[in-house]
């Protein structure tokens, strides 16, 4: 029995509502773009004003709790993802996580690996780079069937591929993948930004060797902050492409030449950290696990289902048919005759932020969001 709030007990309130304090933006916006860059949670706010007024009075007197912060982040991003701490490392984005393994991995001559024609830029380019260093790249389509990835995956070296896909908020099956990449001995690779926060995903479970996410989107932090999960097995065939004074084993002795690198995922850490984004993505990533992403789960499932019968309804195509095993928290819709660009600015001025996307208009509601917040969007829609 939960403790009684008014006339009901906390778990009789619905989580949008149980938590709603924590997201002063929906006083004034019905927030439906969290695939583009998410408004903090407060929790994150919070933990980024209190080391900006720290700096703003003491300079870095208090050096010693960013060095806590940096290690408190690695630790929650572990815990969010099944992973070991030493398997963390803090980045930039996830641009620059993908392009670790891409770049630093030992491949030679000939190698071939598998990649996904509708995947961001951030996952498509670096593997189209490897190309001019002689990697073969096996491309699919991430609507083939598995009987078409397993088939890929025979003497490939590595698969990578989104969670959820940026545009068609295509949720793929990494269990599923994953064990093909086992069987095949093939690393696999998974660009987590559109899915982590919003559904749960456990390295160990799904077989990933790599996972990079960037805080700004569903994991409701701050921009110019990530995660890159390497295995601790993989950490010595990824070399660091990016050289500075933190990859070392000794940095903290600025006199000592030793060359070693640090014994976990703390070689790919090149120099200063973004510590304001530390302690903003740290405090964020904690709020989500005090909540549970395993029951954050099923309110973004309901929410993007609930746009997508709602839009169907109104005469509005689908960008992809949406199942309870591959929907995810995008949803991407048009009309004829009605221009995406258009419509995003008409719920603009209603105070409904969605974005324009290729021609669609694209939807990516979070845990927060009331359901009837999303019945008004639809009520909008032309």
């Amino acid at each position: 029995m939960g403790f009684e709030t008014g006339s009901r007990t906390v778990q009789q309130i619905p989580l949008w509502d149980r938590y709603a304090h924590q997201f002063p933006v929906r006083q004034r916006l019905t927030y439906l773009n969290h695939a583009a860059v998410a408004p903090l949670c407060k929790p994150a706010a919070d933990a980024m004003k209190r080391l900006a007024d720290d700096c703003l009075e003491f300079g870095s007197l208090h050096y010693d709790q960013w060095m806590a912060a940096y290690e408190g982040l690695r630790v929650s991003a572990a815990r969010l993802i099944g992973a070991d701490r030493s398997e963390i490392a803090l980045v930039k984005n996830t641009s620059e996580g993908i392009a670790t393994v891409a770049i630093g991995l030992d491949w030679k001559p000939g190698d071939r690996m598998v990649g996904f024609n509708e995947e961001f830029p951030a996952n498509f380019f670096p593997w189209k780079k490897m190309e001019g260093r002689g990697v073969r790249i096996t491309w699919l389509s991430v609507k083939d069937p598995l009987d078409r990835i397993d088939e890929a995956c025979r003497g490939a070296r590595l698969l990578s591929i989104s969670f959820v896909q940026y545009l068609s908020g295509y949720r793929a099956p990494l269990r599923a993948i994953g064990e093909i990449c086992r069987r095949h001995g093939c690393l696999f690779m998974v660009d987590a930004i559109q899915g982590l926060g919003a559904f749960p995903l456990d390295v160990r479970a799904f077989g990933i060797h790599a996972l990079a996410a960037d805080g700004h989107k569903w994991l409701l932090g701050p921009e110019g902050c990530g995660i890159l999960y390497i295995d601790r097995a993989l950490q010595d065939r990824v070399e660091p492409v990016e050289i500075g004074w933190t990859n070392v084993a000794h940095y903290a002795d600025y006199a000592s030449r030793d060359t070693a690198l640090r014994p976990d995922a703390g070689r790919y850490e090149c120099g200063t950290l973004n510590t304001i984004g530390c302690y903003g993505l740290r405090a964020a990533i904690e709020f989500l696990l005090e909540v549970e992403v395993a029951h954050i789960a099923p309110l973004v499932q309901n929410l993007g289902d609930r746009i997508a019968n709602g839009a169907t309804a109104k005469g509005y195509q689908l960008l992809d048919a949406r199942t309870p095993e591959t929907g995810a928290g995008i949803v991407s819709f048009r009309k004829p005759g009605e221009e995406a660009g258009a419509i995003v600015r008409k719920l603009r001025s209603a105070g409904i932020t969605a974005a324009p996307r290729a021609g669609w208009v694209r939807t990516s509601p979070h845990f927060y969001i009331r359901p009837e917040e999303i019945d008004r969007m639809l009520d909008l829609l032309p």
